[in-house]
This record gives structure tokens, C-alpha cells and sequence, in this order.
């Protein structure tokens, strides 16, 4: 059902970076694809069944790359898209969502004020709602990069994955427990806003009353139970890293692996960068998980 322009993305070890981190790394890119974030492996699936059960309507919340991904997916099989986003949420997200043909709602709010606007809409219009990680399909599509991880990259000692609503370290969670058992599974979260993480070690969910951090991408502030249940299951670490260390890690994937990415994305970089003793020596695969960022904010965290 996906799309294979989603899928096999690049895969390589990054000498340059391992000098940097004092350990052998792995890019997984999820980048380099039409809507330059993984989302799209879960909204190939949400879009193929509704468009195969006769359903034409679709709404979503989002912070930015959900709503881009559903509303590539929707586009092509005929959907009628609305996003539901944050009036906060980065531009160049909000102007690729109306530009892929999807209505797009604001609303003063967070991300969380989002959610709520797009099950309301969802109630009044009997369309269906995508929550992203907790319809098993966000999740399911996230799971494929664990199968490509898998099958490439065998040797790996641990894997570094954005943690926010769940569904990129669930998917990919329950992949490699299954099939590379070995393999340690740490989700990384900011500093700013680390309700996943605070619920995963008081294995219950801990909200939190704002969310402050540039990784616009994983600041979600209500934890959803059911995520958190699969998380358990899966994650064998939850950690917190600090914005400097985000902005350094964005630093150097651009100066030496070349890639703009946006916050999210330097999570597992900025993870090593703040305990470097713990990965000293190890194979690890960091899962650069989306590239869309305001350049204008980008060169400001960067220094470029």
C-alpha cells in the first residue's frame, strides 16, 4: 500500500560525524522523500483503506509533517483533507499542507489545542479522525523502517528514534524486539517537553502544562495511554537532552553529513553528544526523521 518512494530510504554509516561522537553511526534518512519526513509510510496505509472503503473525507491534527504526508497520500487517491494545526507551528509546514491541496484549520493553541479542533471536527462531520500513533497505521508505517534497519544494518548496538506521540518508536520498537532482540531501543525527547518520557519512567502518563522547546515535531503535552502501554513494552531507555545540544546536533549533521534537518531530527545525535561515555565504542543507527524547517529559524540555531 506504500508508495515506494517511501520506502528503502538511504541507509549509511557517516564516518565523518563517528570522529565527532566517539562512536560508529548510522543514518537512517527519512528525509529524501516527496513530503521530506517518515509520516508519509503511515498515510500511504490511512489513505489506501479509506480510499478502498468508499470514505472520501479525512481529518487530522498535526504539527506539521502529518498533515503534509496526508495530504500527499489523500491527493492521490482522491480524499478530501483537512489539517487541523497550531497558528505556532512552523511556516514552511503550514504553506506545504495548502500547497499538496489539503484545507488547513489554525487555531490559536498548541498542538494539543489541535487535536481537540480536529476531533470536533471529525464529530460534526462524521469524517473519519486520524490520531497519529494511536491509529495502529501511523504505527505500522513507522514499523517498516525497523524492517529496512533489519534487514541492512544487522550489526547495530542501538537504535536512536524521536520520541513524541509515539508511533516512529513504537513501530520501530517493536520491530527490532522482535526480530534483533539485541539491539538496545532508546527514544529521545527535549528537555522542554518531556511528558512521554516522564510517563515511560513512572509507567504511567504524566502530562504537562506547556511544552517549550524548538523540536515543534515531538512537543506534545498529553501523553495517549495506549501509546504509552506499547512504549513499555519496546523501549529499553527514555532520555531528556537539552536545547543547546539539539542545535549542535543539527550543527553537525549539516557540516559533516550534509543534511537539513529539522529538530526532531538531531535528537539522537544531541543524545550522544550529552553522554558520550555510554556510546563509546558502539555501533548506533539514529533515525533522521524529518527535514522541514523555516530557514529562517534554521540559520539562527545553526549559526549559518
Amino acid at each position: 500500500m506504500i508508495d515506494p518512494v517511501f520506502l528503502d530510504t538511504p541507509l549509511y554509516r557517516c564516518e565523518a560525524l563517528e570522529s565527532r561522537l566517539g562512536c560508529a553511526v548510522s543514518v537512517k534518512l527519512e528525509t529524501a522523500n516527496p513530503v521530506r519526513s517518515f509520516k508519509a509510510r503511515g498515510t500511504e496505509l490511512v489513505a489506501s483503506l479509506l480510499a478502498g472503503s468508499g470514505q472520501q473525507a479525512v481529518v487530522c491534527a498535526s504539527a506539521g509533517n502529518l498533515g503534509q504526508a496526508l495530504a500527499w497520500s489523500g491527493r492521490g487517491r482522491g480524499l478530501d483533507v483537512t489539517v487541523v494545526a497550531s497558528r505556532r507551528a512552523p511556516a514552511a509546514k503550514l504553506d506545504r499542507i495548502r500547497a499538496l491541496g489539503a484545507r488547513l484549520e489554525l487555531v490559536d493553541g498548541d498542538f494539543e489545542m489541535a487535536r481537540e479542533r480536529a476531533a470536533a471536527i471529525a464529530r460534526r462531520d462524521g469524517v473519519r479522525l486520524v490520531e497519529d500513533s494511536l491509529d495502529i497505521e501511523t504505527c505500522e508505517g513507522a514499523a517498516t523502517i525497523g524492517l529496512e534497519l533489519v534487514e541492512a544494518a544487522p550489526s547495530f548496538d542501538a537504535v536512536l528514534i524521536a520520541l513524541g506521540g509515539g508511533a516512529l518508536a513504537t513501530g520501530i520498537g517493536h520491530v527490532i524486539k522482535a526480530l534483533a532482540p539485541g539491539v538496545e531501543v532508546i527514544c529521545v525527547q527535549p528537555q522542554g517537553a518531556p511528558a512521554m518520557t516522564l510517563s515511560w519512567r513512572e509507567r504511567r502518563v504524566v502530562t504537562t502544562g506547556s511544552a517549550d522547546t524548538i523540536a515543534d515535531g515531538v512537543a506534545g503535552r498529553f501523553p495517549i495511554p495506549a501509546v504509552l502501554d506499547d512504549l513499555l513494552l519496546v523501549a529499553d531507555d527514555a532520555v531528556l537532552v537539552r536545547e543547546e545540544s539539539i542545535t549542535a546536533g543539527m550543527r553537525l549533521l549539516l557540516d559533516h553529513a550534509g543534511l537539513v534537518v529539522e529538530p526532531s531530527a538531531a535528537l539522537g545525535v544531541a543524545a550522544v553528544l550529552e553522554d558520550r561515555d555510554r556510546f563509546a565504542g558502539r555501533h548506533v543507527v539514529t533515525v533522521v526523521c524529518g527535514g522541514n524547517v523555516d530557514m529562517d529559524a534554521y540559520r539562527r540555531w545553526t549559526g549559518g
